[in-house]
């Protein structure tokens, strides 16, 4: 992907950054609200989780406030967001897709000197908050031996799901979202080097956006810790338009397998004569929480 900073230098970074803590916080701030500590407890989060919680949102809120005040008037204001949490549960299980994607954020942040060790500062942060959140949902806090860095339009595509509007008069930040991409929900939980994911109406949809042309390879290119993946998808029976790969990457070569909170974008790359940019992707972001191959086991 494409990791070089885009136009603006600190400021549209900053900006960047500070969209995803308002996101952030506005997350915690709605769920504390809406869910009690009994209701976390009732849902199985032990007494302690609330009160956790409530730091995590304190650290967010911390975020907004020195981004926001190192920009000064050049801040964006906080946006209009919706979420799509009903219970403690699904509020959780959304906390730790918000809290990868900002460690990913992070991890590209491209800043000058002036600002790379504060990036760096909340980027561990952010960590932790991860960790803490995966451990409660019983998943490994730490999957992989490295993290997954993922470029400007790629977290900027899963942020726009959220938003539903941008303050008034604030200038556009130079990224743009892929078009969506749906994962077929599966009853059964994702494990490397087996699993199937199907991408409901995908090829279709690619093909009315003009993005494809009829029976070009479409290959589903996954994200995890340093290492990139390349799937190639072929389109199932029927009127749907959906694409399909028939199983999930493995480990190979140098390769681990991919494992954790797993990034996956559909591109016409295929890894050997092109490699995956934005632009030769045609949807994404999607995320799966994917089992490593013989699952391993602890107590978190």
């Amino acid at each position: 992907m494409d990791f070089s900073p885009p136009p603006g230098g600190d400021v549209t970074i900053l900006n960047y950054a500070l969209t995803l803590e308002y996101l952030e916080r506005k997350f915690y701030q709605e769920g504390l609200a809406n869910y009690s500590q009994a209701e976390f407890v009732a849902a199985g989060f032990p007494d302690p989780f609330y009160a956790n919680l409530q730091e995590i949102y304190y650290d967010e809120e911390t975020h907004v406030s020195f981004l926001s005040g190192a920009l000064g008037t050049a801040a964006v204001r906080e946006a209009t967001y919706s979420f799509p949490s009903t219970d403690p549960a699904s509020f959780v299980a959304l906390s730790s897709v918000l809290e990868g994607v900002g460690v990913s954020a992070y991890l590209d942040m491209c800043l000058s000197t002036s600002y790379i060790t504060i990036a760096g500062s909340i980027l561990t942060v952010e960590s932790r908050h991860s960790s803490y959140i995966r451990a409660a949902l019983k998943e490994s806090p730490f999957p992989k031996p490295f993290d997954t860095p993922l470029d400007f339009n790629d977290v900027y595509s899963l942020a726009a799901e959220f938003i539903t509007a941008f303050a008034p008069g604030d200038p556009a930040l130079p990224f743009k979202a892929f078009p969506a991409l749906t994962l077929q929900p599966s009853q059964y939980p994702y494990t490397a080097g087996s699993s199937s994911v199907t991408f409901t109406h995908a090829y279709k949809n690619a093909l009315a956006a003009n993005l494809i042309t009829a029976n070009e390879c479409v290959y589903a290119v996954f994200f995890s810790g340093l290492d990139t993946y390349y799937v190639k998808t072929y389109v199932t029976q029927g009127n749907s338009g959906d694409l399909k790969i028939s199983s999930l990457p493995g480990p190979s070569g140098t390769q681990l397998a991919p494992t954790g909170q797993v990034y996956i974008v559909l591109s016409t790359a295929d890894g050997v004569s092109s490699k995956v940019s934005d632009e030769n992707t045609i949807s994404g972001v999607g995320i799966l929480e994917v089992n490593p191959v013989g699952q391993r086991t602890g107590v978190f």
